[in-house]
């Protein structure tokens, strides 16, 4: 059942929505054949946009789950480049005006966004990915443990480099992804710790393009492996694609982030050097948050996914990492021992 506070709109309303939109961002819309007429999720990207392999592309899956169930139209929108934080609220404020429901923000940049739509349409669902700052009754903060699923990518980068050097590329300098890096040095350190750990970010703020700019992250995975990095983990959104580029050139290893980057199509020439990736399931939060909704209990409040959960973990995909018996052992074990509380995983 839709909720009673769904807005149904015609076909002129979609019209104008598209001019509101085009000012702060491109929009895309799709419903079912069987559809009921009335709106559904619509989702805004983060930097780098959809096709980025990774984390928008995550976001993107449980919105085409969400369709495909609910039999809905749905939104997902582009950033620009440049925008301002009024921006990004005018966009979400004109899909929940448009009566999608919910409305997510995909990324901590769109907490003040989020913030002012969900004050303006108190009837609308809001969510935001990667930010837990909003306390406001009808916003479901969407947040990871992405330090668990990093202190595993360290076990498994510190079990499997020869040259006892590994890299960590981070996009941005931010608490966010702080908590990668902090878990994945402490994963290293605590497998071996003759391991050296080199860590590098991109750039300072995201404006400087380091979740969306390939190139910085192939030069920065290039510079680590000159210096005898052969496992590297990127948490840098489209930039990481650069990463694994640098890796598999080089033939070492590298550790995707956020999907599962072994399995993605653009990234296919670059698998057999993919050992894993640690994931966070985007996917299935934007999705939860859709299914509240059509059920009538919106999720509010902070909603966490972490290894006990589920929602964080290491992809199996690749046959040489899955086959390892010593290498899953021990990645076993580390797993039971974050989730009793024996390892307690820093976050920054």
């Amino acid at each position: 059942m839709r909720r009673i506070s769904r807005i149904t709109v015609a076909g002129a309303a979609t019209a104008s929505l598209a001019l509101a939109l085009s000012a702060c961002g491109s929009t895309s819309t799709s419903g079912s054949s069987d559809s009921k007429g009335d709106k559904g999720l619509a989702i805004a990207y983060d930097v780098g946009g959809k096709g980025d392999q990774s984390f928008n592309d995550a976001a993107y899956a449980g919105l085409e789950q969400a369709k495909k169930e609910f039999g809905y139209q749905t939104a997902d929108v582009e950033p620009t480049d440049g925008e301002t934080g009024a921006d990004k609220e005018q966009r979400l404020s004109s899909l929940a005006k448009q009566g999608y429901n919910p409305v997510i923000g995909v990324g901590y940049a769109y907490a003040s966004a989020v913030k002012g739509a969900a004050e303006k349409f108190p009837d609308t669902t809001f969510g935001i990915v990667d930010d837990a700052t909003i306390n406001t009754k009808n916003v479901a903060d969407l947040v990871f443990s992405e330090e668990q699923a990093s202190y595993l990518a360290g076990v498994a980068a510190a079990k499997s480099t020869k040259s006892n050097v590994v890299g960590f590329v981070g996009g941005v300098d931010i608490p966010l992804i702080h908590k990668f890096q902090a878990g994945f040095e402490q994963g290293v350190k605590d497998t071996n710790p003759k391991v050296k750990v080199l860590s590098q970010y991109l750039t300072q703020t995201a404006e400087e393009g380091g979740f969306s700019s390939p190139d910085k992250g192939k030069t920065a995975a290039e510079g680590q492996i000159e210096k005898k990095a052969d496992v590297v983990y990127a948490a840098a959104g489209l930039s990481g694609q650069g990463v694994i580029e640098a890796a598999a050139t080089k033939k070492v290893w590298a550790i995707g982030v956020d999907s599962d980057q072994y399995q993605q199509e653009a990234l296919a020439k670059y698998k057999d050097f993919i050992l894993t990736s640690a994931m966070k399931d985007v996917a299935k939060a934007v999705y939860n948050l859709a299914k509240s909704v059509e059920d009538g209990k919106p999720e509010t409040g902070i909603v966490r996914g972490d290894l006990k959960t589920g929602e964080v973990g290491l992809s199996n995909s690749n046959p040489k990492f899955a086959d390892d018996a010593e290498l899953q052992a021990a990645i076993k074990t580390a797993k039971e021992k974050i989730i009793s509380g024996e390892i307690k995983v820093k976050s920054s």
